[in-house]
C-alpha cells in the first residue's frame, strides 16, 4: 500500500470500479507488470477486490474493499495536504 503505485491505485479506484486497462490509463506511466503486481499486493492485503467474469474475452474488474475505501480516504487526505503545502515544502529545499 505504501508504494508509489499502490497509493495511485487506491486513489484511482476511489468511488468506482475499473478494468485493468482503465486503471493503467488513469494512472499513467505504470507498466503492465508493475500494475499487475501492485493489484496482487493490494488484493492480498485485503484492500482491493478482484472480480473475474466468465466471458470471452476475459473480463476482470477491480474495486476497493471497505478496508480499501478507508485507506484511500486517508491516502487522499495526505495527497491533498502535500499538494496544498508543496510550495512551502519546496521552499525549504532552497534554504542553505
Amino acid at each position: 500500500m505504501t508504494s508509489r503505485w499502490g497509493v495511485l491505485v487506491l486513489i484511482a479506484l476511489e468511488g468506482k470500479t475499473c478494468r485493468f486497462s482503465e486503471l493503467k490509463r488513469a494512472i499513467g506511466g505504470v507498466s503492465e507488470r508493475m500494475l499487475a503486481q501492485t493489484l496482487q499486493w493490494l488484493e492480498a492485503d485485503g484492500l482491493v477486490l478482484r472480480t473475474p467474469y466468465d466471458v470471452v474475452p476475459p473480463h476482470v474488474e477491480y474495486s476497493l474493499t471497505p478496508l480499501g475505501v478507508e485507506a484511500a480516504e486517508r491516502v487522499r487526505l495526505l495527497a491533498d495536504w502535500i499538494e496544498t503545502n508543496l510550495p512551502k515544502i519546496s521552499a525549504n529545499w532552497l534554504k542553505p
